[in-house]
């Protein structure tokens, strides 16, 4: 048993290689989670009514958003199967298509901002609760471009594996956030008191400081030598079509997923004000748990993408299931601090009693969740890692919408509980968490490339072309 262990442990794909990448990476995303559960404690001492209408005005605000940022993100595979097939030059080059479908996409974003009244009258809060709902989302649209084109620059890091620098900037970034958040929210520091638009120009402005210092770096000479990160700035049609070919899909999934989300967190709050809240509480301390999943997540697809561009699929599947069995461990010990040390994690919002003993009782259906969850973030990174988005996307979407929007609308019309609400939630996470499994399984990604195959030259004698370069399908 040990030496299986200690066999686990060590090699490519084995779990110390994983952690050795993911832990920079799970600081990043653990220091966003911080971030997020901070930002609610402050907002619930603000107004109870402002920290559930954060959580609305953000997911509103993020499922218009996340069509584009889910595309973007997928920079980061692209500069991972060129980094294992040693193809440095092209680097710089697919960061820049995604800096500049971020551009692109900031300007379709920007019409929605007055358009915030009508898109919450629609969701139909209560009116105390809607007018913060719709100060968040316009502040959060106006600062879509700087969280993409930061999304973008992170890929040419992780994607390479450089993820301490992801973590030193990500780390600093969430501080700034959160001393701009003290000072513009409760108006200390010589900041006027915002509110929950204090709350949201604070992320805004730490997603523009996190960009200026990837930026920074992304220029530095050696990047501009190596990775073509100045001299790769022109926009290429084929790799930007590819980007959108092996991306979108990924962005289709987030868009559709969060849109039924949304619509999750809009019918609990149309039960009750108190339904409203202690979900949307629930899910601000779920960010402790997932947040650091995808982290990990993430080195998992960075290992699977470089794994298939040195075509070694088999070590791309040693990687899936080293961050398989870390994201389990870690996820068994937040559950069972969900499940048996609960108060733990509702005594800093200071909320009346009954409010906080139903996100106990809620916390419950999140232990459960999240043991399932890692499968969900795990097998599905090493899916994208290889490709498969097509898959996810499908897979994902169908769930989200089956599982839970649907019944969740039924749930609302029936008039039964948030309780209700929950075993659905739940019960869609499980049955997605085998969806994947089985799809891992089946084996099909390990054949699967996302950048343009180069094959052997031939004698001039054989060919007019001595090398020929074509798309992999």
């Amino acid at each position: 048993m040990f030496d299986r262990i200690i066999q686990r442990w060590r090699g490519e794909g084995g779990c110390g290689e994983v952690l050795r990448l993911a832990l920079p990476l799970i600081i990043s995303t653990g220091a966003f989670s911080i971030q997020m559960f901070v930002d609610s404690i402050f907002l619930t001492w603000y107004s109870p009514d402002a920290m559930a209408a954060a959580m609305q005005g953000g997911a509103t605000a993020f499922t218009f958003i996340s069509l584009f940022f889910g595309t973007v993100i997928y920079v980061n595979t692209f500069v991972a199967q060129y980094t294992g097939a040693g193809r440095d030059k092209r680097v710089g080059p697919a960061v820049w298509q995604g800096i500049y479908f971020a551009l692109l996409a900031a300007l379709l974003i920007l019409p929605l901002v007055p358009l915030a009244g009508p898109i919450f009258d629609m969701i139909g809060h209560a009116p105390e609760i809607r007018g913060h709902e719709v100060s968040y989302f316009k502040i959060m649209c106006l600062g879509a471009f700087p969280l993409m084109v930061g999304s973008s620059l992170g890929g040419f890091f992780t994607g390479r594996g450089k993820t301490h620098i992801v973590m030193y900037v990500r780390v600093v970034a969430t501080l700034v956030n959160i001393v701009l958040d003290y000072g513009m929210i409760f108006g200390r520091l010589g900041f006027p008191a915002m509110g929950i638009a204090g709350a949201a120009w604070a992320t805004v402005l730490s997603s523009i400081f996190a960009t200026v210092v990837f930026l920074i770096i992304f220029f530095r000479r050696e990047h501009r030598r190596m990775f073509a990160t100045l001299s790769g700035f022109r926009p290429e049609w084929d790799l930007f079509r590819r980007l959108l070919r092996y991306g979108l899909p990924n962005g289709i999934q987030f868009l559709l997923d969060m849109s039924a989300f949304t619509l999750f967190l809009t019918l609990v709050g149309r039960i009750n004000k108190e339904a409203f809240s202690a979900t949307a509480v629930t899910f601000r301390i779920n960010y402790l748990s997932f947040m650091p999943i995808i982290g990990l997540g993430i080195a998992v697809t960075i290992l699977v993408g470089q794994a298939i561009g040195k075509n070694r699929p088999a070590q791309a599947q040693r990687a899936c299931w080293s961050g398989f069995y870390v994201g389990f461990i870690y996820m068994l010990i937040v559950a069972s601090g969900f499940w048996f040390f609960p108060k733990l994690f509702t005594g800093p919002f200071a909320l009346p009693g009954d409010t906080e003993q139903l996100i106990r009782n809620l916390l419950k259906f999140i232990a459960v969740c999240c043991l399932f969850d890692t499968g969900n973030i795990i097998f599905a990174a090493a899916l994208k890692g290889a490709g498969d988005t097509r898959f996810v996307m499908f897979m994902s979407v169908v769930m989200h919408w089956l599982l839970l929007a649907v019944p969740s609308y039924l749930a609302f019309k029936m008039g039964w509980g948030v309780y209700t609400f929950w075993s659905f939630f739940t019960a869609f996470y499980c049955i997605l968490a085998t969806a994947f499994l089985l799809r891992l399984l089946g084996g099909k990604w390990k054949s699967m490339r996302v950048i343009e195959v180069i094959y052997p030259s031939v004698p001039t004698s054989a060919a007019v072309n001595p090398s020929l370069e074509t798309e992999s399908t």
